[in-house]
């Protein structure tokens, strides 16, 4: 079965001195698929991954490895009898072996069968010729892929990964992060990745789970995640946000910006309507009197300058609109630098809009 789930985590529950962390936990990973466990800290992404290595014990529910029980509530595999790779933020590796035995720790088999595993995993993580260094003469890059190394060692069919770039020089993480990604994907593992930074889910996760107060609140690819998210707090997870509010009547929300569609929400519900900076348009035809206005923008309303700011790649601009002295945030891509005080006309993306009631 092809797409049998290698990783199949089943209304798991965990709880510590009485306390709730983890709450009814359900997640499927696939042969060579990523997923990431998404989330402030203390929302239970790393108790889960504890949960599943074996390290803390599950109060309901089961994990089950390529259809194997490794726990459940009348049944407990420790951490070495489950076949699960672990990587965590400070790679862990053993100061006083060398690289090439940091790689072969633990692993079965003949002395040649495991030299020739060696040997193999550090061409493949590009550490040829290293296997004679000690830790400490690595930098952290290197120790990342040696550690990589060592938990593909033993060919777990489950990896988990534990924020594991986070120790990284920036100019360095993209890099290794795509190379670790690509190696665990030729070896068919599934991989479980904690982490707390959106830009990393989205870069690297086939599926994400968002999590908090120990719940999933949504799962799904990146893209669906982004543009299609459950609430306003997981909207605002993956970017800034801008919100307006108004009152729903016959399906529709009369703001400043027009009329917006309110689907689902009876008469007189309050609501917030959510959309990102990157979503707002400066209107340079002056209120939307040029040659082409568009409807999807909507109606244009009318703030003053406040502050721009240039990020590299994008420039951030912030406005106090006229209509409530309410302040918000438009990205404009390249270099857009007006000065405070000055006003300009906005309107909005009608497609990129997300309305919850309040």
């Amino acid at each position: 079965m092809p797409n049998a789930p290698r990783l199949d985590v089943v209304s798991v529950s965990c709880a510590f001195a009485g306390r709730a962390v983890v709450r009814d936990v359900s997640l499927t990973v696939a042969p060579g698929e990523v997923m990431c466990l998404l989330g402030p800290s203390g929302c239970g992404k790393t108790t889960t991954l504890r949960l599943i290595a074996g390290i803390e014990r599950l109060s309901a529910g089961a994990i089950r490895v390529d259809g194997r029980t490794l726990a459940d509530e009348s049944l407990h595999l420790p951490p070495e009898a489950r076949g699960v790779g672990l990587i965590f933020q400070d790679f862990a590796l053993f100061p006083h072996l060398s690289v090439a035995q940091n790689v072969a720790f633990g692993l079965a088999g003949t002395r040649a069968e495991k030299a020739a595993r060696v040997a193999e995993l550090l061409r493949r993580v590009d550490l040829k010729g290293y296997d004679d260094k000690a830790p400490h003469m690595l930098s952290g890059g290197e120790q990342q892929r040696v550690a990589l190394a060592r938990a593909l060692a033993p060919r777990p069919g489950v990896m988990l990964m534990d924020e594991p770039f986070s120790g990284l020089d920036n100019r360095l993480r993209d890099g290794i992060r795509d190379e670790t990604l690509e190696l665990l994907k030729e070896e068919g593992t599934a991989v479980v990745l904690v982490t707390h930074e959106p830009e990393e889910a989205m870069r690297m996760a086939d599926q994400i789970a968002l999590m908090r107060d120990g719940r999933i609140v949504q799962q799904g690819a990146p893209y669906n995640i982004y543009n299609a998210p459950c609430d306003r707090d997981a909207a605002a997870f993956f970017s800034d946000i801008n919100v307006i509010t108004g009152t729903v009547n016959g399906a529709l929300t009369d703001t400043a910006f027009g009329q917006f569609l309110a689907p689902g929400h009876p008469d007189g519900t309050e609501v917030e309507i959510i959309f990102r900076p990157q979503h707002v348009k400066i209107d340079f035809d002056r209120g939307g009197r040029g040659p082409n206005p568009t409807p999807m923008d909507g109606t244009p309303a009318r703030g003053v300058v406040q502050r721009a700011r240039f990020m590299g790649h994008e420039s951030l601009v912030e406005f106090r609109m006229d209509f409530n002295q309410q302040v918000l945030k438009a990205t404009v891509p390249g270099v857009f630098l007006p000065k405070p005080g000055m006003p300009l006309w906005l309107t909005v993306r009608r497609d990129r809009c997300f309305v919850f009631a309040r």
